[in-house]
């Protein structure tokens, strides 16, 4: 953010924070959130250009509501499933190891 936006805002009464201090996240926590965003981010991409949802949940033998909900990050999907996915999708254990090295773990 800005610096003139966050002044601002501070100075209308709102406190500025990251969404792991809004939520009283752990260094670990926030760490496991960004590793599953990421990889979530990385099966979207990657099975856009090969396939339909409908086509990698029948790879993987899951449903297509359950691969949306994969590409979406939500927290009710494994991180296994994650790669499970991502490795039906072509991505080797090395394309799986560098989106989690890329992924922002310092919040």
């Amino acid at each position: 953010m800005e610096q003139a936006k966050r002044e601002r805002l501070e100075a209308k009464g709102w406190k500025i924070g990251t969404v792991a201090e809004f939520l009283g996240l752990t260094p670990e926590e926030a760490a496991l959130v960004e590793i599953r965003l990421a990889l979530s981010r990385s099966l979207r991409e990657r099975r856009e250009k090969q396939m339909t949802q409908a086509e990698l949940a029948q790879k993987i033998h899951s449903s297509q509501p359950r691969i949306a909900r994969a590409e979406g990050g939500d927290h009710s999907v494994s991180i296994e499933l994650l790669m499970r996915a991502m490795l039906a999708a072509g991505a080797t254990p090395k394309d799986i190891g560098s989106v989690i090295a890329g992924a922002d773990t310092t919040a």
